[in-house]
């Protein structure tokens, strides 16, 4: 082993003198599959079919410039690359999960001027962001991506985890899954009568959004037609005109390192549960096997991929910690202790940060089962005259804080101490 790289032995080594050409197919296969099995930390960056892709690009290249002597002249070209490229393994591995001491979560605003770069500039080790295509508009999301990618973590030698934000319990009328359909965001306040009127399109459409959030509405999240849409894509995504074919697959085409899974709390909903019983659906296991669902779709393309859980801490409770690990790798909860009010649009607005919560006997044992369970627990309150008491409250439970305001449009402005 050299420097984390496993070095399979050919089936059969070639003895001294025997020419290696690109007609001695058996031993060209060979370096193909070389570099697919191989573990390349230099090319953490991308995903490993790209790094074998690349590199055996590069050994194709060599072996039609040069006729190759022997397999141990390859071999030795082998490791010359890497030994070329060890200064720019670290440079190019984000932080472990579990080493990530600070974060931050902006889902708004990012085609604004300077916002990708002030994202950039910034010494997180963690952003959580959104993907942002809608059905009425197209984002660069993978130049933005790979701006991200080749920043800084905090400790000036990793690269930043870019993690993609995604709504897996409730729809979104912007998305692009909503396809030019009616939208009632614009009439404020969501009506059963809205409800009726979606479920002749989209049956799956469950209820109003119990906080108040227009344009967003509670699903089954079980319901395969719902499950393409986020997972597999056969009927949706590139046959509407995209380039990905599910959000998984917009997000695994971007570059994201992993999601971060909203409305996980779906399975608690009444209007929700009413319906999976009504399906004959257990709620709680059913979420579990969905977020293990998008992950498997996700390591498929890349190993490292992560799923954070977002809210919804007493899933524990519901179901064995054990049966959590196969589906996530942390669990990112809001308002602990402040919250704000549902204020989409207006990073001002004093009601969108600095509201007591009085949820702390009700999130911290659950949190700290997370924790015990080994789960990074990371914590978004909004909050700011309060924020250096949360950060200090965070920490006390070993929990990664992040404290802003609710329209989570812009870099917080009272950021954790690094």
């Amino acid at each position: 082993m050299i420097s984390g790289i496993y070095f399979p032995l050919p089936p059969t080594p070639p003895s001294r003198g025997v020419e290696f050409s690109v007609g001695h197919q058996i031993y060209s296969d060979w370096i193909g599959n070389f570099f697919q099995c191989a573990r390349i930390p230099a090319f953490a960056g991308m995903t490993l079919n790209e790094s074998s892709i690349f590199i055996g690009t590069l050994i194709r290249k060599m072996l039609y410039m040069s006729a190759m002597g022997t397999y141990y002249r390859i071999l030795i070209f082998c490791l010359v690359i890497f030994a070329s490229l060890g200064d720019l393994s670290e440079a190019q591995l984000p932080l472990e999960l579990d080493k990530v001491k600070c974060w931050a979560y902006q889902i708004q605003d990012l085609d604004q001027p300077g916002a990708i770069s002030a994202l950039a500039e910034s010494r997180y080790d963690m952003l959580v962001i959104d993907p942002t295509v809608t059905y009425e508009s197209s984002f660069d999301a993978r130049t933005m991506v790979k701006v991200l990618k080749n920043s800084k973590a905090s400790d000036g030698v990793h690269r930043k985890l870019i993690i993609a934000y995604i709504d897996i319990g409730q729809a979104e009328e912007w998305r692009w899954y909503w396809n030019g359909h009616p939208t009632y965001e614009q009439y404020g306040a969501c009506k059963g009568s809205y409800i009726q009127d979606i479920q002749k399109r989209f049956p799956w459409v469950v209820a109003c959004d119990p906080d108040g959030w227009a344009g967003n509405y509670p699903v089954a999240f079980w319901d395969a037609e719902w499950q393409d849409i986020v997972i597999h894509g056969t009927d949706h995504g590139s046959k509407s005109g995209l380039y990905f074919d599910s959000m998984l697959d917009e997000v695994v085409q971007d570059g994201f390192d992993g999601v971060y899974l909203d409305w996980v709390e779906a399975w608690e909903m009444d209007a929700v549960r009413q319906r999976a019983d009504q399906d004959g659906v257990q709620p709680a296991p059913a979420m579990v096997e969905f977020m293990r669902a998008i992950r498997a779709y996700g390591r498929k393309s890349n190993p490292r991929f992560i799923v954070i859980q977002q809210n919804s801490s007493d899933l524990i409770n519901h179901v064995a910690a054990a049966n959590l690990a196969a589906a996530v790798d942390a669990i990112a909860q809001e308002g602990v202790w402040w919250d704000g009010a549902a204020v989409d649009d207006d990073w001002s607005n004093p009601a969108g940060y600095d509201q007591p919560t009085g949820l702390q006997n009700y999130y911290l044992p659950r949190l700290r089962k997370y924790r015990a369970g080994g789960f990074p627990v990371f914590i978004c309150d909004y909050t700011v005259k309060n924020a250096s008491k949360m950060y200090a409250k965070a920490r006390d439970e070993g929990f990664i804080a992040y404290g802003t305001r609710r329209p989570l449009s812009r870099l917080t402005t009272t950021p954790p101490p690094f």
